[in-house]
């Protein structure tokens, strides 16, 4: 598994260096969209809808919600992220108790879906289409997936006490410590780097690691809805790694959490 997670890796990274560098605005806006549209599709499965002609509803319904976004002040997009992935929180805490309130609604699940892939999607191509952008969305990939795998890593090594348990035994309090030291770690090297005042430097690690902390609630959440599905993986796509969703999970939530605290901080400081 280890070998195939790693395999996969090497092949996805020049792909995603690539597509941000090199891609023009609109070709990256198609790409991230169908990236994202595969991930619509695996949460069909979380939805358990096994009807092709469902299925394809729900990503028409999808293309639709995309283009509307189009539309709507970017900030509105962001303030709704937040609010909905502060819920989803809420839902992984109190797993499996609060569940009767969605999971036998298909119509709920779906406007879930629309949450966890919509604001991602606007914010990742926002950031892109900035000023620096390109270094930006790279410096959010490696943030949130070197946290990711170091708190795989870690929890793998040293994790005893689990962080949800009934959502996804793995997980572990040890690995979401390393995944945060990684990241402040990540964060100060990079405002080094690029030589950022130092009085912005304790406003950009906080944010960094809200940002990883809301990437691992967008982890668990999928968890709890593959778990209430009855899957291991959203799909079997990417060898190693499960399905689309599987590999952007931690993306869904951090990123548009990313990109409000990085508005929010430019406005005040």
């Amino acid at each position: 598994m280890l070998k195939q997670r790693i395999i996969t890796a090497i092949i996805l990274i020049p792909i995603i260096l690539v597509a941000v560098i090199y891609l023009s605005p609109l070709a990256f806006c198609v790409f991230t969209a169908l990236i994202a549209l595969g991930g619509a599709w695996e949460w069909t499965n979380l939805m358990q809808i096994s009807k092709p002609s469902r299925r394809w509803l729900y990503l028409i319904l999808v293309v639709l919600v995309f283009i509307y976004s189009l539309f709507i002040p970017v900030r509105y997009i962001f303030i709704g992220a937040l609010i909905w992935w502060v819920y989803a929180a809420i839902l992984v805490i109190y797993y499996p108790r609060g569940n009767w309130l969605w999971n036998k609604s298909v119509f709920l699940q779906s406007v879930m879906g629309l949450f966890v892939l919509v604001p991602c999607w606007a914010s990742i191509n926002y950031i892109r289409n900035q000023d620096n952008g390109l270094l930006g969305l790279l410096f959010l990939f490696v943030l949130i997936w070197s946290a990711d795998s170091t708190a795989y890593f870690v929890g793998k090594k040293w994790g005893t006490k689990r962080l949800a348990p009934l959502v996804s035994p793995g997980k572990s309090w040890q690995g979401l410590m390393g995944a945060l030291l990684i990241a402040t770690l990540i964060a100060l090297i990079t405002l080094w780097l690029c030589k950022i005042p130092f009085p912005i430097w304790p406003w950009a690690v906080l944010l960094s690691l809200v940002t990883v902390l809301f990437s691992v609630v967008g982890d668990l959440f999928e968890s709890m809805m593959k778990r209430e599905a009855g899957l291991k993986d959203s799909g079997k796509l990417l060898p190693g790694h499960g399905g689309l969703l599987d590999r952007i999970d931690s993306l869904t939530a951090g990123v548009p959490i990313f990109v409000l605290g990085a508005l929010l901080l430019g406005a005040y400081l």
